[in-house]
């Protein structure tokens, strides 16, 4: 079996053509998508458009949930994009689940199955973010026994596997490769590189592999898109795939 799963697309919609047709180049059985579809200033109506039309197991992330809750409380980046989508996007949207098992062989979350602003595969130190260990997952995982845990939030392409051979798996962000995140410090989460993210699982013999690829696009659209719209911090991250520390 293999499954394509990507995450974080943002409204990108370039990036996002370019990373579905890299895996109709490369073939799977299924597709799934782990949330935060359609927040920024990108396009996020076009990128739902072409989302409510591609076969996938699609949950919703921290920022679906944003989407729906009062405009008037929303941050700008969730506002821009609730002001383009139409009821019927939103109406989609609504229906999507928080969590799902694939085929009963996967678990997916957004960030994790306790919350999905949750960093699974990361930790936030005053100096930083760090790698997690295989210890300081599994608590989080407790009474879920499947063999695969896909989440995204992070941006970060990265994948653990644990001491009793389940494999976790954050495929990174399709559409924005950077961000600054507050909780519980100040911290930068960033790929490094402007190119669109996704991952490939492949079970064999009952063990899960995976490859984590990156996709080239045309990201100065998106950059001048962003830009454009006065997100200045969304165009240097989609620029360069990395962003500098808060200003202290």
């Amino acid at each position: 079996m293999r499954i394509a799963a990507i995450s974080d697309v943002h409204g990108n919609l370039p990036a996002l053509e370019a990373v579905l047709a890299d895996i109709r180049a490369r073939g799977c059985d299924a597709l799934v998508n782990l949330g935060d579809v359609a927040s920024g200033p990108l396009w996020p109506a076009e990128t739902v458009d072409l989302l409510m039309t591609v076969p996938a197991l699609t949950i919703r992330g921290n920022h679906e949930r944003q989407l729906l809750a009062d405009p008037e409380r929303m941050r700008e980046s969730d506002r821009v994009a609730r002001e383009a989508l139409s009821s019927g996007h939103l109406a989609w949207i609504a229906g999507l689940p928080a969590q799902a098992r694939f085929a009963g062989a996967a678990l997916l979350v957004h960030g994790s199955p306790r919350s999905d602003i949750d960093y699974l595969l990361e930790r936030v130190e005053p100096d930083g973010p760090r790698p997690a260990t295989a210890a300081e997952v599994a608590p989080a995982l407790d009474g879920h026994d499947a063999g695969l845990v896909l989440c995204g939030h992070t941006h970060v392409p990265r994948a653990l596997r644990l001491a009793d051979g389940r494999l976790c798996v954050n495929p990174g962000s399709v559409g924005l490769p950077a961000f600054r995140g507050t909780e519980p410090y100040p911290h930068v989460m960033q790929s490094g590189t402007p190119a669109a993210r996704y991952a490939m699982l492949q079970r064999d013999s009952g063990t899960w592999d995976v490859e984590l690829i990156a996709v080239e696009y045309d990201h100065a659209a998106a950059v001048q898109r962003a830009r454009s719209r006065g997100f200045d911090v969304w165009a240097e991250a989609l620029r360069d795939g990395r962003l500098p520390p808060e200003p202290r």
